[in-house]
Order: structure tokens, then C-alpha cells, then sequence
């Protein structure tokens, strides 16, 4: 089959993916995709699609994972399955939905042994299973490479929907776990700091096997005027909350929960930054919530404060000192 592009139809310059970021190509992909009726969230608008659907809305999200990006040597068939099931779940909760449904294709090499086929099984039924998710159904086929592309299905009461953009200047920023555990995790697990079997263990596990916050955004879904999940980054999330409300946010670095084992293997400040802010990996909620909510919420939910929403930029403390907009990227 010939394919070609019809410059008719184009409104962008042509150029190679290599050149642009994740976020310019879904712009591209969807530039012409329209909402139908019941559409509330569409294509490229958020952690996931919404839809009307009676009383509730369902809520949608689809992740791919494969070999190459994803998968490290260390990590064993069963934790495979779980981060590919765990990575669509962290999706739902950051719109305070309950997932109750996942599908999932598989790409699968000539090469690849059943033994490893039930160890991934059993990984992805013990995460669906842990957060009451049925895995209802999917795909196989053969692929050069692994590749698992998982779909979630939830949903939300119409009235406890919450989306990227609602943050008002005033608004508390927040953060549940430990930013910067995955991608310190990461390191250990590429063989670049060594670390003592506590921290390794700690460390390993965050990469490895990511804890969704499903009970978190639910309950967050009661409060919270923005919210979404920091798997790219947590300056990445707080940009494109910043972005989706119109608004700024003045980070308190010194209130970020960094644990000490993550500490103990950075080498400066700066370095220190790289996991905590830029790194990627985290399935954790990023949200803002009005200062009148604080001790309810801190009733239901642990989380830290570090940060309040202002009218413009993302900063620490100072405006001069800028958060940049980056984290984890596939392009």
C-alpha cells in the first residue's frame, strides 16, 4: 500500500516526529477529531476521555507500554503485567473515577516463552484484582518487540468529575506519596548509584510496582478544584495544570516529601532535583484544593502541601527561579 500525505489537508509544516514533543503530535493527530454529543472530555484534552452516560460519566484511558522504553531487564513477567495495568489505573483516579473494567492487547515475539506469558498474566490480574478492576478482554498478535496496550473504563458521579483545569489563584497545591522514588529507582536499576538494600528495595518497588492512587482520587474528588497524575513528571503535571486553569504556582521546595533514600543517592542540589521534579515514573496526584478544605481533606487523604496556586509562571518561591516544562518524554 502507497502512503503518501495530501498537502491539501495539511495545516503544519512537514516535518520528522524526531523535531517535536508528545504533545505537538497528539495536537496534530486530533486537530480535526470533533466532540459528538455526549463527548464532555475529548481527544488530547486530559488524563482521559469523559463521557455523559445517564447519571455518571464514563471515563476512559488508554496507555502503551513495550520492551524497549519500558521494560528493564530487572523486572520480572509479573511486574510487567501489574505496571501495565497500574499505569492506566493512576489515569482514572486523577479524575476522582472508580475503574471497574480493562482491556488489554498484546504484541507478543516468536521467542517468547509461556512460563513469561503467565507470569504477566498473573501481574495484571493482581493489580486489577487489588483496586476491584475486572479484566474483561483485548487482543493478541505477534510483534517484533513486546507491546502491551492496556485500556481502563471507570466512572464518576456527574457532580465529582475533576479535570486538569479549576485551579484559582489562592488554591493549596498538593501531592500524595514521595516524588522522585520511580526515577531514583530508576537509576539504581540501570546500575548508575548504588544504594543500600533498604533503599534499593524501596526504590525498586516504586519503579516496579506503582501503587494507583484509586482511593485518593476518590476521595479527592470531593474537594479538589484541579487534579492529575505525575507519571511524566511533577513539574510537567503542575505546568499542565497551570496551563489548563490559567493560572501560576509558587512551589515551596523545602515542603516537597522527598524520602531519605532518595536523598541518599543524589549528588547536589540540582541532582537532587532531576528525581524529585523532572523524573517520571511516580503514579502519584498532583491537586489543588481551597485553604478552607485543608483539615477535612487532611482527614481523608495523606498528602503534602507545597505550593499555591498564583496568577502566572511556575516557580519556587522566587518568580526568577522558573520550574521548566519537561519530564519524562517518548519523543
Amino acid at each position: 500500500m502507497l502512503l503518501y500525505i495530501d498537502n491539501r489537508y495539511s495545516k503544519n509544516e512537514q516535518m520528522k516526529v524526531s523535531k517535536i514533543n508528545e504533545k505537538e503530535i497528539i495536537d496534530i493527530i486530533c486537530t480535526n477529531f470533533s466532540a459528538k454529543k455526549n463527548v464532555v472530555v475529548g481527544a488530547g484534552k486530559d488524563d482521559c476521555a469523559v463521557i455523559g452516560l445517564g447519571k455518571c460519566y464514563l471515563i476512559l484511558t488508554t496507555d502503551m507500554l513495550h520492551k524497549k522504553a519500558d521494560f528493564l531487564d530487572r523486572m520480572s513477567p509479573y511486574q510487567i503485567g501489574w505496571m501495565t495495568v497500574a499505569c492506566n489505573l493512576s489515569d482514572i483516579a486523577s479524575m476522582g473515577a472508580t475503574p471497574f473494567a480493562f482491556v488489554v492487547a498484546i504484541g507478543i515475539p516468536n521467542d517468547t516463552d509461556t512460563v513469561f506469558l503467565e507470569g504477566l498474566g498473573d501481574g495484571m490480574e493482581a493489580c486489577a484484582s487489588k483496586y476491584g478492576v475486572s479484566i474483561v478482554g483485548g487482543d493478541v498478535d505477534r510483534h517484533d518487540e513486546l507491546t502491551l496496550v492496556g485500556t481502563a473504563i471507570g466512572k464518576v458521579d456527574k457532580s465529582r468529575l475533576v479535570k486538569r483545569e479549576g485551579a484559582k489563584a489562592g488554591d493549596l497545591l498538593c501531592v500524595t506519596g514521595n516524588p522522585g522514588s520511580a526515577q531514583a529507582g530508576l537509576r539504581i536499576a540501570l546500575g548508575k548509584n548504588g544504594a543500600s538494600k533498604n533503599a534499593e528495595d524501596t526504590l525498586l518497588g516504586a519503579l516496579f510496582e506503582p501503587e494507583p492512587r484509586i482511593k485518593e482520587g476518590i476521595e479527592l474528588s470531593k474537594f479538589a478544584t484541579s487534579m492529575t497524575d505525575t507519571s511524566d513528571s511533577l513539574a510537567t503535571s503542575a505546568h499542565d495544570l497551570a496551563t489548563q486553569s490559567k493560572t501560576g504556582f509558587n512551589i515551596h521546595e523545602k515542603q516537597i516529601p522527598i524520602l531519605e533514600e532518595v536523598k541518599s543517592i543524589s549528588k547536589s542540589k540540582k541532582d537532587l532535583r532531576e528525581l524529585f521534579l523532572y523524573g517520571g515514573g511516580d503514579f502519584e496526584l498532583l491537586f489543588t484544593i481551597n485553604p478552607k478544605d485543608l483539615d477535612f481533606a487532611s482527614k481523608k487523604v495523606t498528602f503534602s502541601v507545597i505550593g499555591k496556586a498564583v496568577s502566572e509562571g511556575v516557580y519556587f518561591d522566587d518568580p526568577k527561579e522558573k520550574v521548566e516544562f519537561r519530564g519524562y518524554r517518548h519523543f
